[in-house]
C-alpha cells in the first residue's frame, strides 16, 4: 500500500508528463493502489484517480472500481470525496455505468451525499440525456424498493429544472417509452409521479399528447373490466386514475370513455361503494369528478340510456315534497334531508349531457317526468332561500346593462370562475408538436388545480379534504406488485 509521500510523488509524475501522461500507467496504478491505505490515502487517491482516468482507458474498470471502493468507505467525507469525483468518470460508454451507479447510491439516509448524488447526476444529465435516463430507468426496472422510490422522485423533480437544449424532442419521447414499461407495473404513488413527470413534457402538452396520457390512464383505470363497488382498491384506482385524467380533458380531448363508464359502471353501484379511507365521503368523490368530466364528453354511443341512469340517479337526491296531514303539519316525522353537494354534482351532469339530447325531458310522452320534476326542483327551491337571498344582496345596485356585460354560464361551486376573452385561443390546445405551446398569462395553470374544498354549513358538516394522490393501492394484476404492494428482490453488492 502506497503512503502519502508515494502519492504526491506519482501524481507529480503525471502531472509533470503533460500530453505523454499515458505512458506512464506504474504511476497511476500506484494512486490507484491507494485506496488501500489509511484515510489520509483514501482521501488522496479520491481526488487524484479521477483527475488522469481519461488517460488510461484500459485501466478504465480498474479505476471505476476503485472509487466506488471509496464510495462505500466508513469515512463520511472520503464517500462525499468519491461521490463528488464520480462525473468525471461519464465519458462515452462509461456514463451509463456511472448513471447507474449514482442512482443506486440516491438510497443514502446521508442529506449531505444525496444532494451530492442529486447533484452528480444532473450534472452528467446535461452531458447525456439519453444515456443518463438509461441508468436511472435500469435501476427503476430492477433495482430495490428504495432506490426505485428514489429514481423516480428524481425524475419527477428535477426534469422541470433542466434546460430546453437537455430536454430534446427525441429525449422526451425516451422518458415516455421507458416509463410506459414502467406503467406496467407501478404502485399509486408511483403512478402520480409518472404522470407528473409525462404531464410537464413540452412535447405532450399538445393535443395529440395530451390524448396519450389519456389513453395511458384509461389503460391503468381498467375500464374494459367490470367494475367491483366492493372492493377498495378497486374504487380507490379508478378515482386515482380519473384524478390524473380530469386536468387533461378539453374541447379536443374528450372524456367520453371515462363518463360512459362513470354512468355505466359506477352511477347504479353509488351506495355501496366501499373505500379504506376513514370519515371520507366517497359518494361525493365520485360525483364531483363525473360533474368535472362531463364537460367535455363527446359523442356518447348510448347517450339516452346513460342520461336516463344519470337522471333517476339525480332524483334520488330530490325528493318530492312531504304530504302535509289535515292540520297543515307533515305527515311524515320530518322533512328529507336535502343532499346539495351531491345534487349540484347530478343537476350540473345531467345539464352538461342534457345539451346533447335536448327532447330528453321536453318529449310529449315525457310530459309527466318533466312535471314530476319540477316539482321536485321547486320543492329543492325552498332549501335554497339562504342562498338566493345572497344572490341578491349581491346584484343590488347593478343596472341591466351592467348584468349583460357578464356571460352567463354555469360552473361548479368547487372550481374557480375563469373569464375568458373573445378569440383567446387555450395555450394548450396547439395541435402542433414541432413546437411548445404559447405562455397564457390569463387563468390557473392546468397543474395549479385545487383540490375541491367542500362548503361548510348543516348539509356538508361531515365533508372533508381528501387527496388521492397521497395513497398507494393500486392494479395487482401486473407482476405481482400491485398498487401499493411490490415485491422484494436482493441483488447482492450495488454496482
Amino acid at each position: 500500500m502506497p503512503t502519502v509521500e508515494e502519492l504526491y510523488r506519482n501524481y507529480g509524475i503525471l502531472a509533470d508528463a503533460t500530453e505523454q501522461v499515458g505512458q506512464h500507467k506504474d504511476a497511476y496504478q500506484v494512486i490507484l493502489d491507494g485506496v488501500k491505505g489509511g484515510t489520509k490515502e483514501k482521501r488522496l487517491a479520491a481526488q487524484f484517480i479521477p483527475k488522469f482516468f481519461k488517460h488510461f482507458p484500459e485501466l478504465a474498470d480498474s479505476a471505476i472500481n476503485a472509487q466506488l471502493d471509496l464510495c462505500e468507505d466508513e469515512d463520511v467525507s472520503i464517500r462525499r470525496q468519491a461521490i463528488k469525483e464520480l462525473p468525471q468518470f461519464a465519458t462515452g460508454e462509461n456514463l451509463p455505468r456511472v448513471a447507474d451507479i449514482l442512482t443506486q447510491l440516491l438510497q443514502t439516509d446521508d442529506s449531505a451525499e444525496f444532494n451530492l448524488v442529486n447533484n452528480a447526476l444532473l450534472s452528467i444529465f446535461k452531458m447525456d440525456a439519453k444515456g443518463t435516463l438509461g441508468g436511472l430507468f435500469s435501476q427503476i426496472l430492477q433495482g430495490e424498493d428504495i432506490v426505485r422510490e428514489r429514481a423516480i422522485k428524481f425524475l419527477s423533480t428535477k426534469l422541470k429544472t433542466l434546460p430546453d437544449e437537455v430536454l430534446t424532442k427525441e429525449v422526451e419521447e425516451l422518458i415516455l417509452t421507458e416509463s410506459k414499461k414502467v406503467l406496467e407495473d407501478v404502485t399509486g404513488e408511483e403512478f402520480v409521479l409518472f404522470m407528473k413527470i409525462l404531464s410537464g413534457l413540452k412535447s405532450l402538452q399538445t393535443v395529440s399528447g395530451r390524448q396519450q396520457l389519456v389513453e395511458l390512464v384509461a389503460e391503468q383505470a381498467d375500464l374494459e373490466q367490470t367494475f367491483n363497488p366492493s372492493d377498495p382498491d378497486c374504487v380507490d384506482r379508478l378515482l386515482q386514475c380519473t384524478r390524473q385524467a380530469v386536468p387533461l380533458f378539453s374541447k379536443n380531448v374528450h372524456s367520453t370513455r371515462f363518463v360512459t363508464y362513470f354512468c355505466e359502471q359506477v352511477l347504479p353501484n353509488l351506495g355501496t361503494l366501499t373505500t379504506p379511507v376513514e370519515g371520507l365521503d366517497i359518494q361525493l368523490e365520485v360525483l364531483k369528478l363525473l360533474a368535472e368530466m362531463s364537460s367535455f364528453c363527446g359523442d356518447m354511443e348510448k347517450l339516452e340510456t346513460n342520461l336516463r341512469k344519470l337522471f333517476d340517479k339525480l332524483l334520488e337526491y330530490m325528493p318530492l315534497p312531504p304530504e302535509e296531514a289535515e292540520n297543515g303539519e307533515n305527515a311524515g316525522n320530518e322533512e328529507p334531508k336535502l343532499q346539495f353537494s351531491y345534487v349540484e354534482c347530478l343537476l350540473y351532469s345531467f345539464h352538461q349531457l342534457g345539451r346533447k339530447l335536448p327532447d330528453f325531458l321536453t318529449a310529449k310522452l315525457n310530459a309527466e317526468k318533466l312535471k314530476d320534476f319540477k316539482i321536485r326542483l321547486q320543492y329543492f327551491a325552498r332549501g335554497l332561500q339562504v342562498y338566493i337571498r345572497q344572490l341578491r344582496l349581491a346584484l343590488q345596485g347593478k343596472t341591466g346593462e351592467a348584468l349583460k356585460t357578464e356571460e352567463s354560464t354555469v360552473t361548479l361551486s368547487w372550481k374557480p370562475v375563469q373569464k375568458v376573452e373573445i378569440g383567446q385561443k387555450r395555450a394548450s390546445e396547439d395541435t402542433t408538436s414541432g413546437s411548445p405551446p404559447k405562455k397564457s398569462s390569463a387563468g390557473p395553470k392546468r397543474d395549479a388545480r385545487q383540490i375541491y374544498n367542500p362548503p361548510s354549513g348543516k348539509y356538508s358538516s361531515n365533508l372533508g379534504n381528501f387527496n388521492y394522490e397521497q395513497r398507494g393501492a393500486f392494479r395487482g394484476s401486473r407482476g405481482g406488485r400491485g398498487w401499493g404492494t411490490r415485491g422484494n428482490r436482493s441483488r447482492g453488492r450495488l454496482y
